[in-house]
């Protein structure tokens, strides 16, 4: 899938979902953008149509299950799609509490892993019957190994990395490639409350042509910063005894009130 004709981004309001968008729109590109902010999808889709692209917005909730189904197939069968990113994705810093709240740990959940399988599900089918097509996943480098400033968010990478790569075989004698993304630190409105060290921030507009070209490639895994993958990957196979050593809480965060 070096020229994907008909691309379905989620997540395309902001960040890289939105990065992706405007990278990918030229004359002669169809694009479903879905988002849950109307006026700032809008806009998106309104900026790859000038760049020459037919740019549809569609407001949806990637964790409701049935609504994406319906507007991924109903899509799919006017317009095959030929690339599907699932980005869609939020997360909750534990701040200076033990952890997130309950309500934030669910809607990771919701989002980040039901979210992805909620898109590429409806889509699963009707690729491999074309034999042709290209599912993407936007995990993160945190899915390499569990990170204690972020439990829930880094465990939902996880299921995306590994539900990516064992989708990838399945759907390798079907020609439909798969893709699994797993990005370090970007900046934007993302990490911009983040109150710990960052190495190797880096600016989205980079991080899209990475992702762009490893797409392109067709590569199983796109991994960035090299620094990061390597040093995660290290780290997920270390004996848990070091691992846990080297990631555990060096001193006790504030305790919320027991009511």
């Amino acid at each position: 899938m070096k020229d994907p004709r008909v691309i379905v981004i989620t997540g395309a309001s902001r960040g890289i979902g939105e990065g992706l968008a405007k990278a990918y729109a030229e004359p002669g590109r169809s694009l479903l953008l879905i988002g849950r902010n109307t006026a700032r999808l809008e806009a998106v889709a309104q900026a790859c149509r000038d760049k020459g692209a037919e740019a549809v917005a569609a407001v949806a909730d990637v964790a409701d299950r049935l609504g994406l189904d319906q507007l991924l197939t109903d899509f799919d069968r006017q317009n095959p799609i030929d690339l599907v990113i699932a980005n869609a994705g939020i997360g909750h810093g534990s701040g200076k509490y033990l952890m997130e709240v309950a309500e934030q740990t669910q809607e990771v959940i919701d989002i980040n892993v039901a979210g992805v399988t909620n898109t590429i599900m409806p889509l699963v089918n009707r690729m491999a019957v074309r034999e042709r097509g290209q599912i993407a996943l936007v995990s993160s480098i945190a899915g390499f190994a569990p990170l204690t400033h972020a439990v829930s968010y880094s465990a939902s990478k996880a299921f995306v990395k590994f539900w990516g790569e064992a989708l990838r075989g399945r759907m390798k004698p079907f020609g439909v490639e798969v893709t699994v993304i797993c990005p370090g630190y970007i900046r934007g409105e993302f990490t911009a409350s983040n109150r710990f060290p960052m190495p190797f921030l880096m600016d989205p507009d980079r991080a899209v042509q990475i992702m762009k070209r490893g797409l392109e490639a067709g590569r199983g895994r796109v991994a960035f910063p090299w620094q990061m993958s390597w040093g995660a990957g290290l780290l997920g196979v270390l004996p848990s005894f070091v691992a846990q050593a080297l990631t555990s809480l060096k001193r006790k965060p504030k305790l919320p009130p027991i009511e």
